[in-house]
C-alpha cells in the first residue's frame, strides 16, 4: 500500500499540496506514481483538510478518513501518521499491509518504474527493515563546518587530519536522502516503532529528479525542469478540476 502524507497547513507554500505544477495539482503526481506501480493495491492520503482529500479522490486515491488535528500541526513527524493509518485500517478494515510506500508530494518527479524498482529491492532483501531514496550529495559533508563564536570547526569527526583542504575526488562518496521514494515493513513500524529501522536500503536517483518542494524558489525551478528537461516522469491522468488562485 501506498500511503501520501498530505497536511493542509504549510507556511512556506501555502496550500501547496494542491497548488498547480505543470498544470496537476503537487498532490496528483505522488497519487500517480502509486497508482502505476503493478504492486501497489491501495493509494491512500493521510490529510486533515476535507479539501485536499476531496482533491486527492479526484485522481484515484482513498482518503478513508481525516488525521487528527494533533497529528497535523507544524511539528508534527511521519512516525504516528503511518502508526494512525495502520492502526485505522485493522481496526476499521482488517486491513494489514506488508509493506508500506511513502510517497511524499513535496517530491514529485518520479522516473518511470521508480515504486516497483523499490519494492522489488525490498522483496529480493528480507532483512532489510526499510529502503529510501538518495541522491549524490552536491557538498561533501567532510567540508561543512560549524561556527561557534565565530570560529570553524570540522562539522564530522573523520580519519583525515584536514579533509576539507582534500580534492572532492580523495573523500569517500556520500549521499543525500531525497522524498521520491521510501518502503517500510509494516514490522518496522509497529515493531521498531520506527519508520527506518536498522537495515535500509538505498535507491540511488540521478540529481535532476531530487526535486524537494519547501519555497517558491524551489517550485519555479520545478516549473521550468518541467518545461526544458524531458524527463521521464510519471504524470498524472488528465482530470477536470478547478485550479485554485495563490498569490
Amino acid at each position: 500500500m501506498a500511503i501520501i502524507p498530505a497536511r493542509g497547513g504549510s507556511k512556506s507554500i501555502p496550500l501547496k499540496n494542491i497548488r498547480p505544477l505543470g498544470g496537476f495539482p503537487l498532490i496528483a503526481y505522488s497519487i500517480a506514481a502509486g497508482l502505476a506501480s503493478d504492486y501497489v493495491d491501495r493509494v491512500l492520503v493521510s490529510t486533515d483538510s476535507p479539501e485536499i482529500s476531496a482533491l486527492a479522490k479526484t485522481f484515484g486515491a482513498e482518503c478513508p478518513f481525516l488525521r487528527p488535528a494533533e497529528l497535523a500541526g507544524d511539528t508534527a513527524t511521519d512516525f504516528p501518521v503511518f502508526e494512525h493509518a495502520l492502526h485505522w485500517l485493522e481496526t476499521e478494515e482488517g486491513y494489514r499491509p506488508d509493506l508500506l510506500v511513502q510517497l511524499r508530494p513535496t517530491s514529485p518527479f518520479r522516473p518511470t518504474g521508480l515504486v516497483d524498482a523499490a519494492i522489488e529491492a525490498m522483496l529480493r532483501c528480507p532483512e532489510a527493515d526499510s529502503l529510501r531514496g538518495v541522491t549524490v550529495s552536491g557538498q561533501n559533508p567532510y567540508k561543512m563546518w560549524r561556527v561557534q563564536d565565530g570560529f570553524m570547526q570540522p562539522l564530522l569527526d573523520t580519519p583525515y587530519a584536514e579533509p576539507y583542504n582534500m580534492p572532492r575526488q580523495a573523500l569517500p562518496e556520500t549521499y543525500w536522502q531525497t522524498g521520491q521514494i521510501e518502503v517500510i515493513r509494516r514490522a518496522t513500524i509497529l515493531e521498531q516503532k520506527s519508520l527506518t529501522g536498522k537495515m535500509i536500503l538505498s535507491h540511488v536517483l540521478p540529481p535532476e529528479y531530487a526535486i524537494d518542494l519547501d519555497n517558491l524558489y524551489q517550485w519555479e525551478f520545478a516549473e521550468h525542469v518541467l518545461k526544458t528537461l524531458n524527463l521521464d516522469l510519471v504524470l498524472p491522468a488528465k482530470k477536470s478540476y478547478h485550479a485554485c488562485k495563490h498569490s
